[in-house]
């Protein structure tokens, strides 16, 4: 089959196609996956124009801007049409105006496929456009199938029978010997928590630490390490540690994306507080490292730990349930835990296994 990858998104902050595919490799390795099959093309939208061929897909870098994908994406949608693709995957569910005319131009043969990227269903206006424009789609992939059932219950999507359960990035990071990760980062403690994420509200840090200080009081060995790239709660982490907590909870701050590679293999477990994840990139990436995801039961996250099989899930803001998770760490064979991890990330989480899904998806349409 011949695939289509595109957007409705131009990015134009970047002009060079190699920083562009090291920015969403999270992401890439998915239709490079899939070309083992298959031909792949990618469109992508930033400040280049030129093809460039990269482990097997084309990538076809575009120059259409923002304006002219707004609400009349004619040349995108036109270039589109031209590669006489078998499957479109249109990344984002926000842009039905936009598919509706894709489907015009496309006929009936073209399948197309939406991927869901944490967007919500929208209401008014919009969500009549949104129910039209699912008469133009084939299927979705949603992280989580209960996702995109509440789509269905939203009334915005018509067909449970469209929604399928597809993970929407992988993982470039992959399992090392902890002493030679510990060696990058310093890392010291008995047992290493690494927090990676904003210090925002959804993420909610200060239920972690409130948990975290009192687990403390239970084994004053263990510690918390906190990489984040935003700074909105940091001045109430600081109060709430005081003196007495920071060498145990360290505030790492902003490190590279490549050093997270030893990050994560420096850490036993990986914490989030998450309220609302569409995905949860960070924990896939821990585990693809056999780091125990210890995280918030919503349905993203369900999804990604296989509902908690590879580690353990407690009720988002609820700082007295992340500290019952804390005290069972103690009765957990943790080599085995991490086997079982890394064994879900290479069946379901991996490139290969999204991309297999992806391939069994359209094959039956």
């Amino acid at each position: 089959m011949k695939f289509i990858f595109a957007s409705y998104v131009y990015t134009p902050e970047f002009d060079d196609p190699r920083s562009w595919l090291i920015r969403i490799n999270a992401y890439t390795g998915i239709p490079e996956a899939l070309s083992q099959d298959n031909e792949v093309i990618s469109i992508e939208q930033i400040n280049y124009e030129g093809h460039f061929h990269n482990k097997g897909v084309d990538y076809h870098f575009k120059r259409f801007s923002q304006g002219a994908l707004r609400f009349f994406p004619f040349k995108l949608n036109t270039y589109i049409k031209s590669l006489q693709p078998d499957v479109v995957v249109i990344q984002g569910l926000h842009y039905p105006f936009q598919v509706i005319q894709l489907r015009l131009l496309l006929g009936n043969k073209t399948k197309i496929i939406a991927q869901n990227h944490a967007e919500k269903p929208f209401g008014g206006l919009k969500k009549y456009l949104q129910k039209l424009a699912d008469l133009c789609i084939n299927t979705y992939l949603f992280a989580s199938h209960p996702m995109g059932m509440q789509w269905i219950k939203a009334g915005n999507l018509a067909s449970a029978e469209k929604i399928h359960e597809v993970m929407e990035v992988s993982s470039v990071f992959y399992p090392m010997e902890k002493e030679v990760a510990k060696a990058r980062t310093n890392v010291n403690g008995n047992p290493v928590f690494l927090w990676v994420g904003r210090l925002n509200a959804n993420k909610d840090p200060l239920t972690v630490i409130s948990a975290f200080v009192r687990y403390l009081e239970l084994n004053e060995n263990a510690k918390l390490y906190m990489l984040y790239h935003t700074e909105e709660l940091l001045e109430e982490i600081k109060s709430l540690l005081g003196v007495r907590y920071k060498n145990s909870v360290i505030l790492v701050g902003k490190v590279p994306h490549a050093d997270l590679l030893y990050w994560f293999n420096s850490a036993d477990f990986i914490l989030s507080g998450s309220h609302y994840e569409g995905s949860g990139t960070a924990i896939c990436e821990a585990m693809s490292c056999g780091c125990i995801p210890l995280v918030t039961d919503i349905l993203s996250f369900r999804m990604i730990t296989n509902d908690g099989a590879c580690g353990i899930l407690y009720e988002p803001g609820n700082a007295d349930a992340l500290l019952s998770v804390l005290k069972k760490i103690e009765e957990i064979d943790i080599e085995a835990k991490q086997r079982i991890t890394l064994d879900y990330f290479q069946d379901h989480l991996s490139f290969q296994a999204i991309a297999s899904q992806i391939n069994q998806i359209a094959g039956s349409l």
